[in-house]
């Protein structure tokens, strides 16, 4: 799967892709990362190069920063990081075992 890369600085940012994601039943990929923590540096940097080229018809792939959207991490339970939720209909499957987050994300 390719992805695109975006971002989110804003709790409301993450709050209208759900609502629409509830919405719409569609699908919604989510990262939780920390800009402190050395496996989270290294899993963005890994991200940054395969999918920098991605074009706008790629699925999003939402950033979630611990630092800027601290309140985002309860909505999950996020204790672990990186953590990917990904949402399709009304399932919620969450991982946070980083081998297992490299093969999701295409980064063997």
């Amino acid at each position: 799967m390719n992805y695109r890369l975006v971002k989110l600085t804003k709790e409301n940012d993450l709050n209208r892709h759900l609502r629409k994601q509830k919405r719409e039943k569609g699908e919604l990929h989510l990262l939780f990362v920390s800009p402190w923590d050395k496996y989270c540096k290294a899993l963005m940097k890994k991200l940054e190069r395969r999918y920098a080229l991605a074009n706008e018809s790629a699925t999003p792939l939402y950033i979630v920063d611990s630092y800027h959207m601290p309140h985002s991490f309860v909505i999950f339970r996020s204790t672990v990081l990186p953590q990917l939720v990904r949402i399709r209909k009304h399932k919620v499957h969450s991982e946070d075992y980083l081998p297992m987050v490299y093969e999701s994300l295409d980064l063997e």
